[in-house]
């Protein structure tokens, strides 16, 4: 019989790490061979410049690291996997790992920038790259030595800080900000939303420009890695007027894109956009054809993918993203970008249902730069997890007479759902909301443990409605603010407004665990990945 191993312990297992050389490797080794016989003179791991660079050339203010591919978070992308997680089976030191690794990233991004700030210029080199071309790694160091190569916006990458614009409550920066960024700026129109905003983060004085984005001076707009836009759905979604790009709210994309524009040689290096579904069918697709097409112009490539958040949290609530990258222009060590085979390619996946997939492949005049990505979790807990429990005798609860009349709005169908679960012996719950259908407004009951998306509510509909039933009873009421913003991931946002400002600042914003997934799995790669193989200088 083959006996199991006992899996190692946490601290077994770093002692066994620290026994692994981690100065004077091969690659190390050989690179400055290689820069000796070129006439090129330099320090080791000089104990007086942070992070300890491998290769310190003094006259130019060059440090160079040479980072291994496991250590640092680049082995994953070597073998062609879709995320670090997939480098590692299930076993009890995962966990450990995946820790280890992603501090390792974030240390290698504080050290560049600390360099950066402190004059350097910061080359960082994978070991798989001098194993595979060091003639390549020599070249590219002499033409910086040379004056040749010269840095570029991706200098800003390794800061891993953003401008929010239409910030609204400030759910895109929790997200991020869990995600290992920084905010450098924020930007609304919307007066009550940045009320909302300045009560929970307390900090807007410094970087909150309260205005419309197409009047915003761009000189007030600092240099920063990533710039985020979750732009009005009014004129894109598939309830609203379908207006589009053009429309009085969604047009506010233009605004945006002139910011960048405008920027020039400061642009950020990274986009987020963030919006409805309905941005992919907008007049035929083209509204997302023409966006795409105007970030392209601007020198990013894109991606696109759709998230709902009912993988995240309780709530249905699918968005649509697009990730714009820049392209260095210039010679470097990376990866060359993979072309689209449009003729044997296909794009479905988790995160690009068929529709999406489809745009894609029948849009080869767009500079795609589509990116591997994981499986959206499993949802781990349901909508009662994040009710509160409020007494029957709340003043919350609806009177008995206002009750009924709801449960009279609802079709034969979704009565016959309402009464069993009045007649189970146990409390369940359900969401509801009013729709019109044939003239008539109805009540429709959804009884999955999912509440429905939220939405804002003008002229007091929209609103999300809870149903609790069981015991011969039932009782209703509004979902709370409270309730609001644990279904967005935000579960201890500071709330000092009414139901429908509460209500009108979370149906408009971002779903907060869904934008730190796209953190950790997307834009802190991309970072890892253009932090290595480029010249880095201060921005």
């Amino acid at each position: 019989m083959v006996s199991q191993k006992t899996p190692r312990s946490n601290a077994e297992v770093s002692a066994i790490m620290r026994k692994v050389h981690s100065r004077d490797t091969s690659p190390e080794v050989a690179l400055r061979k290689a820069l000796w016989a070129r006439g090129v003179r330099y320090k080791v791991c000089p104990a007086d410049v942070a992070g300890k660079p491998d290769i310190v050339i003094l006259s130019r203010r060059l440090a160079i690291f040479i980072d291994g591919d496991f250590w640092h978070g680049g082995q994953w992308q070597r073998r062609g996997l879709s995320t670090l997680e997939e480098q590692f089976s299930e076993t009890k030191t995962r966990s450990y790992w995946l820790r280890k690794i992603r501090r390792n990233i974030q240390r290698d991004c504080r050290t560049t920038t600390a360099l950066q700030h402190d004059g350097w210029t910061v080359l960082r080199i994978w070991e798989s790259q001098i194993k595979s071309d060091l003639e390549a790694c020599v070249h590219m160091t002499m033409q910086i030595l040379d004056g040749a190569l010269k840095p570029s916006s991706l200098s800003l990458i390794p800061q891993m800080t953003f401008l929010e614009f239409f910030a609204g409550i400030g759910l895109m920066r929790m997200g991020l900000e869990q995600g290992g960024w920084s905010i450098q700026f924020a930007n609304d129109i919307d007066e009550q939303k940045r009320d909302m905003y300045a009560t929970h983060f307390n900090d807007d004085q410094e970087h909150f420009v309260l205005g419309d984005i197409h009047a915003i001076p761009v000189d007030q707009i600092p240099s920063a890695t990533l710039a985020t836009a979750s732009f009005p759905c009014n004129d894109l979604s598939l309830a609203g007027s379908r207006h589009g790009l053009v429309g009085k709210q969604s047009s506010a994309f233009w605004g945006f894109v002139r910011v960048l524009e405008e920027m020039g040689a400061r642009r950020p290096p990274l986009v987020l956009l963030e919006n409805v579904p309905g941005f992919l069918t907008s007049h035929g697709g083209r509204d997302f054809q023409q966006a795409l097409l105007a970030l392209n112009r601007l020198g990013y490539s894109v991606d696109t993918f759709i998230l709902d958040a009912a993988r995240f949290v309780p709530q249905s609530r699918q968005r649509l993203f697009v990730v714009g990258i820049q392209r260095p222009g210039q010679e470097t060590l990376r990866v060359k970008d993979r072309k689209l085979n449009y003729a044997s390619q296909s794009f479905e996946s988790d995160v690009r249902p068929k529709a999406l997939a489809s745009f894609i492949a029948t849009h080869p005049e767009i500079d795609w730069n589509i990116r591997d990505l994981p499986a959206q979790p499993a949802l781990s807990v349901g909508m009662r997890d994040i009710l509160e429990d409020l007494p029957h005798d709340a003043p919350e609860w609806w009177s008995a007479e206002r009750a009924e009349y709801l449960l009279n709005q609802m079709s034969p169908r979704h009565r016959a759902v309402a009464e069993e679960m009045i007649a189970g012996e146990g409390w369940s719950y359900g969401t509801v909301f009013r729709r019109m259908r044939s003239g008539k407004s109805m009540a429709e009951l959804r009884t999955d443990d999912i509440a429905g998306c939220l939405r804002t509510p003008r002229g007091g509909s929209g609103r999300q409605i809870l149903f609790k039933a069981g015991k011969g009873e039932y009782h209703v009421r509004l979902m709370t603010p409270r309730e609001a913003a644990r279904l967005m991931g935000a579960d201890e946002y500071t709330i000092s407004v009414s139901l429908n400002q509460a209500l009108f600042g979370f149906g408009d914003a971002v779903t907060v665990p869904v934008i730190e997934w796209i953190a950790t799995h997307y834009l802190n790669p991309v970072v890892s990945e253009y932090t290595h193989g480029y010249p880095l200088s201060h921005a």
